[in-house]
């Protein structure tokens, strides 16, 4: 199974917030056994070590995202994916668009994000952590 998951279930994850960190440990885990194929979109990498800046130095963020890289593939931002994004009017947010795009390009059979209703017009279904790993069982 191929997913992409999205940025909230990645700071979930190194944010330890609760009450989602635990199903996003159990997704990363999955990537890092090897049991799900997951991606991350390319921009996601820049914008949690962004968000992150004020929790965690430099150093920690570095770290984090260079294990990430090591179980997922990353799914990089091209012309051709941004101007899909721009010409898309079923999204009203570029950014969950841009999600969408990499999660296409990747053959993604979900994204993983805990924000469903910003991809209500995705080609590749959302589903949220609990309902994904509940499924997978």
């Amino acid at each position: 199974m191929r997913v992409l998951i999205d940025t909230n279930v990645l700071i979930d994850y190194i944010a330890n917030r609760a009450p989602y960190a635990d199903d996003a440990e159990k997704i990363i885990v999955l990537c890092k056994d090897n049991r799900i194929e997951g991606c991350v979109a390319a921009h996601s990498m820049m914008n949690i070590f962004y968000i992150l800046r004020k929790s965690m130095s430099v150093s920690e963020r570095k770290t984090f995202l260079f294990s990430l890289s090591q179980i997922t593939e990353i799914i990089g931002i091209d012309r051709q994916k941004i101007i899909n994004a721009i010409v898309n009017h079923d999204f009203s947010d570029f950014e969950d668009c841009l999600q969408a795009e990499c999660a296409k390009s990747f053959s993604a059979d979900f994204i993983i994000t805990r924000n469903v209703n910003d991809f209500e017009n995705s080609e590749i279904k959302p589903i949220t952590p609990d309902v994904f790993l509940q499924n997978l069982i």
